[in-house]
Order: structure tokens, then C-alpha cells, then sequence
């Protein structure tokens, strides 16, 4: 698969502001969408949800990529990588519903937010994005905060639940390596329409094959709050806020951005708590706190060299 290896500068570039803003707003879109597939779940069974979402979304990114005159049928040399990444990304939530079925939510969304130091070790390798001893503790200390504010670990888990916790660590892996990919191939040179378009379209027949092997049926028509909060996971969630993801992946510091993810499941935890009614204790501030330590410490501006005292000539 051709490569493109992205110039120091660009591998390194640090978050602007505006950039942390647009990070956080998916990040609080992701966070309920936690909320929105739950709310879902009891009228339409998680892989029939996750192939309706994709379709939604392919149709969306249709429609942006035509007003933004982005011609999606145009040879780019990027369908190769951009298959890979779509069958990567359709595996990815195959894994995560599936684990959610075998694990809590709770140790579930933990496991999935391993995805940044995937990210980091492969960023190392691939990108040289280097990260210091202080950026890999922050990278540590956010995901401390994450367990912290979802409460684990939790005693007496068995051989099921601790499958379902491989299955989200496969999940944040192989989002890890969409990321990656996205950086260091051509699919980092197409427009964001295209490239989450192939990631989309790919995961559609893989999804459906999931429902289908699954036995997964939808018994009535579902209620206007179901049909309402899987127009949200596909319009807005998918349809937009991935796609301004993969706008920002190609431009920012791949290990950098994917770290204020450990932000996502705090919201969710918040939005459990404001929409279901789920206990919020002050271990969540502390969290809050541990995941804000954390994400500066990795975003801190490294400090500068000091300049080679000069000689006294006066001597």
C-alpha cells in the first residue's frame, strides 16, 4: 500500500485553539451518543442499529460532498488504503457491540479509550512523534481518570466479561489504526468526504453480515424517540463529526488530538447522569481533574533549548 510519509512540521504541529474546541465538541458528541445507542438497544438490536447508522451517514457525506462540489467517484489512488481502513472500521464496531453484549458499559468504555496510546506507540513508529516521559504520563493519568469516573475495576468478573474486554480493546486498536493509516497513506490526501466515505460504505456489508449472523430482527416500527436518536448517530455523529475527525487527523498531531478523547467518556458518564438518572459522586470531579492534568501535560508545549552561552572576550 503507497505510503506518504508527512513532513516533521506537520506531524508535530501542535492543537489550536479552534482545533481543542472542535475536539471537544465531538468529544461531547460521542460521549451521548453512548446514550443514544443504549436508549435505542431495547427496539432495535445493536449490529441492525450500527447498519442503519452507516447507511444514514453514507447518504449524508453524499450530500456535503456534492454541495462541496468533492467528486467521490474520482481516481485518486487511494482505494486500496481506503478499503483497508473501511474493513478496519467495520470490524471495529462489530467488535465493540458485540463486546458491549459480554461486558459492562462501564469497563467497556474504559477498554475502548486504550485507542490513544495505541495511537502514541504507533505515531512513535510510524510518524516520529516523539513523546516525552511527562506526555506519556499524561497520556497514563487521563486513562487513571477514566477508570476512576466509570468506577472500575470491579470484582468478580468472569471468563465472558473479560472476553468483552478484549473485544473493546480490539475495537480501540483497530480506531487506532484508522487513525493511523488516515496519516500515513494516500487517504490522507483525499478529501475528508472521501475518506470517511470509503470507511463508511465498506462497513456497511460487514455490519449487515454481523445482523444477519446474529439473527437480529426489528419486531415493530420504532417509536419517534428511537427514529430520533438514530437520525442523531447517523447525521450528526457520523455523518459530521467524523468527518471533521478525519479533517483534523490529517492536519494535527495524530497522538496530540486522539488524547482528548479520554474527554469522551466523562460526558458520557455526565450524560448518563442528566438523561438516565446514573449516581454521580464526587469521584467524578476528581477524574475531571486527573483527565484535564493529564491532557495538559501531554499538550504542553515542549520546552525550549537555551542558547549556547557566548564566550567573554572580554578576558
Amino acid at each position: 500500500m503507497p505510503s506518504q510519509q508527512p513532513s516533521a512540521g506537520q506531524a508535530a504541529r501542535p492543537l489550536s485553539v479552534g482545533a481543542i474546541a472542535l475536539v471537544m465538541l465531538c468529544c461531547l458528541s460521542w460521549g451521548f451518543n453512548q446514550i443514544a445507542i443504549k436508549l435505542v438497544l431495547p427496539e432495535v438490536p445493536p449490529f441492525l442499529q450500527a447498519t442503519i447508522r452507516s447507511l444514514g451517514a453514507l447518504l449524508v457525506i453524499g450530500l456535503i460532498a456534492q454541495a462541496r462540489g468533492v467528486k467521490l467517484w474520482q481516481r485518486d489512488g487511494a482505494w486500496r488504503a481506503g478499503l483497508f481502513a473501511g474493513v478496519l472500521f467495520g470490524i471495529e464496531f462489530v467488535l465493540i457491540y458485540r463486546g458491549l453484549m459480554l461486558t459492562t458499559a462501564s469497563r467497556a468504555v474504559v477498554f475502548l479509550y486504550t485507542a490513544p496510546f495505541f495511537v502514541a506507540f504507533g505515531a512513535y513508529q510510524l510518524l516520529h512523534e516523539r513523546l516525552n516521559r511527562l506526555q506519556w504520563g499524561g497520556l497514563a493519568l487521563s486513562f487513571v481518570g477514566v477508570a476512576l469516573a466509570i468506577g472500575v475495576p470491579q470484582p468478580n468478573v468472569d471468563a465472558g466479561v473479560l472476553l468483552g474486554d478484549l473485544m473493546m480493546i480490539g475495537g480501540g486498536a483497530l480506531w487506532a489504526a484508522t487513525t493511523l493509516i488516515v496519516k500515513t497513506t494516500r487517504l490522507g490526501r483525499v478529501p475528508a468526504e472521501k475518506g470517511l466515505g470509503y470507511q463508511v460504505a465498506v462497513s456497511i456489508p460487514i455490519l449487515a453480515l454481523a445482523a444477519w449472523l446474529s439473527g437480529e430482527t426489528v419486531p415493530q416500527w420504532p417509536t419517534p424517540l428511537s427514529l430520533a436518536l438514530m437520525a442523531y448517530q447517523a447525521v450528526w455523529v457520523v455523518g459530521l463529526t467524523f468527518l471533521l475527525w478525519f479533517g483534523l487527523v490529517k492536519t494535527y498531531s495524530a497522538s496530540k488530538l486522539s488524547s482528548f478523547t479520554f474527554i469522551t467518556p466523562l460526558f458520557g458518564v455526565a450524560a448518563g447522569y442528566l438523561i438516565m438518572d446514573d449516581p454521580l459522586t464526587p469521584t467524578f470531579g476528581v477524574a475531571a481533574l486527573l483527565v484535564t492534568a493529564g491532557l495538559y501535560l501531554v499538550n504542553r508545549p515542549a520546552p525550549r533549548a537555551e542558547p549556547a552561552a557566548r564566550p567573554d572576550r572580554t578576558a
